[in-house]
């Protein structure tokens, strides 16, 4: 009697112990097939909906179209204001300068346009505006084929104006002439103003770059509103602004200022 109900135990136990092992693995293998599923899912997931990118918007993507056409003519630009200056003067006799643009840059700004409005990129300048390379006051998004190009005035003692433009990459000059559309009033303005001037253009560029770091694109002179004459001078910084200074010809004194924030 002992000995039997010793063997039904054992029986008992084993039994539970296989039940036990069964169980076990077939949890195993529901759970393995669980955390297949999901990630079976989770990939298919994926496929449906990507990643985000996460991008950084680099710096020329906030400047303005002037900005970046400041920046593109610029960048392309190798000779400076004062070697420009320079050479254009050399190719007129005792001549001074009483302008000098580079070409691209804020084009649409200037005050007054080419008297031939003929569109050529070489029209005659005004002795005091600034040349258009279109003739249309429209700005040029970038520098014309041959590269960015100077445009200078030089006058002679009695006023007459040579307009020299100059390769901004190479200093060569790619042109020198008379312009052909003063008359003797015209002359006499110019003369009169280079009269006044006791300080020369370079001069007026230090100034302003002294209280505005950054690279002289234009220098002109002008009437200051029957108030004697002043350079303005053109100067586009690190941001790309340009901030224009209105400098006393006779005594280097800044007497306006601004800057335009397009």
């Amino acid at each position: 009697m002992n000995s039997a109900s010793s063997r039904s135990r054992t029986l008992q136990a084993v039994g539970a112990l296989s039940l036990a092992a069964a169980t076990a693995l077939l949890m195993t293998g529901c759970g393995q097939s669980s955390d297949s599923a999901s990630s079976a899912a989770t990939s298919e997931a994926a496929k449906v909906v990507p990643q985000k990118q996460t991008t950084t918007p680099s710096a020329t993507a906030q400047l303005t179209e002037d900005q970046q056409e400041r920046k593109t003519v610029l960048d392309a630009t190798k000779v400076t204001f004062d070697d420009a200056a320079t050479t254009a003067t050399g190719e007129v006799a005792g001549g001074k300068l009483v302008e000098l643009d580079l070409e691209g840059v804020d084009d649409d700004d200037n005050q007054s346009p080419s008297p031939t409005e003929t569109g050529s990129p070489t029209g005659s300048p005004s002795p005091t505006g600034s040349p258009s390379p279109t003739g249309t006051g429209s700005p040029s998004a970038s520098p014309g084929a041959d590269g960015p190009v100077w445009a200078a005035e030089v006058a002679e003692k009695d006023g007459t104006i040579h307009t020299v433009r100059i390769n901004a990459v190479d200093g060569k000059v790619i042109e020198a002439r008379v312009d052909a559309d003063q008359d003797a009033d015209d002359k006499k303005q110019t003369a009169d103003r280079l009269a006044q001037a006791t300080q020369t253009p370079q001069q007026a560029a230090k100034v302003a770059t002294e209280k505005k770091k950054g690279t002289v694109t234009s220098v002109s002179l002008e009437d200051n509103e029957g108030d004697g004459v002043i350079w303005q001078v053109d100067v586009v910084g690190s941001d790309w602004k340009k901030t224009t200074f209105d400098v006393d010809a006779k005594n280097d004194t800044i007497v306006r200022e601004e800057t335009d924030e397009d």
